[in-house]
């Protein structure tokens, strides 16, 4: 099983800050990848929701590093057109000497609707377009298309159909999905599959569906690399961890959503918590967010994440890779950027290896 690291927010480096302002994070974050890249990591993913974007923090580091994998993840799907988004991917590929991976999403209509100012209304035909109008692209084939959601070119206008001025190239598409069709779809297509709200003691409440895809389109899901995020917290103080991640739990169920679109609440709904995930996000919606907290029951801390001693995180692990899980998505923000989160990468790397 592999490992991969998250990258947040950048900020500006020390030598650029404003007086006055806090120094910002980037040559932290260069340490960060460089450390990971020296004990073995595979891929570095750059996020993007409503802070910095997930492009330019990798072309950064395409100069910094040299064997990791840089990847976006994700680049929503609603703020470039599918041209855009394939030469974007097309320079990164350049900068890394081949070592992008091209992640995407459809995000959800609080962030689609209220930032780009895109309509919510066919999030997976954007999504299934975009894929083939970045693969026409990638292979260097002019672009004609006629979709639901893009027409290229244009029609009825004076656009022609245009051959990017690159080579052929293979670049691995990931796709975050959480919605069942959306699954099934990354099952048929992707390269890579970018899963959340993911536990390994429910593992069919999103590969049931990956399969299903997969095998309509004659592939099999060990044709994708299942990459799946987890929160991972190594400590004795097991209660006081289970209750410290409690909050961020209740935020998703209510919070990273509208009261009738929330696919990470759906997903922990199909894993068995449909009563518990309903009612935190109700109470969320009602601004009761300290009673949300609370009625957070351990187990979609325990069963949804890594917590706890070394030898309940190595078991967590393990359980993880025995799920079919290909590669980890390492969370590690319970240990700030810097020394500590370094040595807490250490002690995974070092308890991977040791997975029997």
């Amino acid at each position: 099983m592999k490992l991969a690291i998250e990258l947040g927010a950048v900020s500006p480096p020390r030598h650029l800050s404003s007086p006055g302002e806090q120094p910002g994070n980037l040559d932290l974050m260069t340490e960060w990848v460089q450390h990971a890249e020296r004990l073995g990591v595979s891929i570095a993913f750059s996020a993007e929701a409503w802070w910095s974007d997930a492009v330019t923090p990798l072309a950064y580091l395409a100069d910094k590093t040299h064997r990791i994998k840089l990847a976006t993840g994700i680049m929503q799907t609603s703020a470039r057109t599918p041209a855009m988004t394939a030469m974007t991917a097309l320079t990164l590929h350049d900068l890394t000497g081949g070592r992008f991976a091209l992640g995407l999403g459809a995000s959800g209509p609080q962030v689609v609707e209220g930032l780009h100012g895109v309509a919510y209304t066919t999030p997976l035909a954007r999504l299934r377009e975009t894929v083939e109008i970045c693969r026409m692209i990638f292979a260097g084939e002019k672009v004609r298309y006629q979709g639901k959601v893009f027409q290229l070119p244009l029609p009825g206008g004076e656009g022609k159909a245009i051959r990017v001025a690159h080579e052929p190239v293979e670049i691995p598409i990931y796709l975050a999905t959480l919605g069942p069709q959306s699954l099934r779809y990354t099952g048929s297509s992707a390269d890579g599959w970018l899963g959340t709200s993911f536990s390994p003691d429910h593992p069919d409440a999103h590969l049931s569906f990956i399969r299903e895809g997969a095998r309509k389109a004659g592939r099999e899901a060990s044709d994708l690399d299942l990459c799946v995020s987890v929160r991972v917290e190594i400590g004795d103080d097991v209660e006081g961890i289970i209750r410290s991640r409690k909050k961020g739990v209740a935020f998703n169920m209510g919070g990273m959503g509208s009261a009738t679109t929330n696919f990470y609440n759906d997903a922990f709904r199909r894993a068995g918590y449909e009563e518990d995930a309903r009612a935190i996000q109700s109470l969320w919606l009602e601004g009761k967010r300290d009673e949300a907290t609370r009625r957070v029951p351990d187990a979609m801390v325990t069963e949804f994440q890594a917590v706890g001693t070394r030898e309940m995180v190595e078991e967590r692990l393990r359980r993880y890779r025995d799920s079919g899980v290909t590669t980890l998505k390492l969370g590690l923000d319970s240990a700030p950027l810097g020394p500590e989160r370094f040595e807490l990468l250490e002690n995974i790397v070092d308890l991977t290896k040791g997975l029997s």
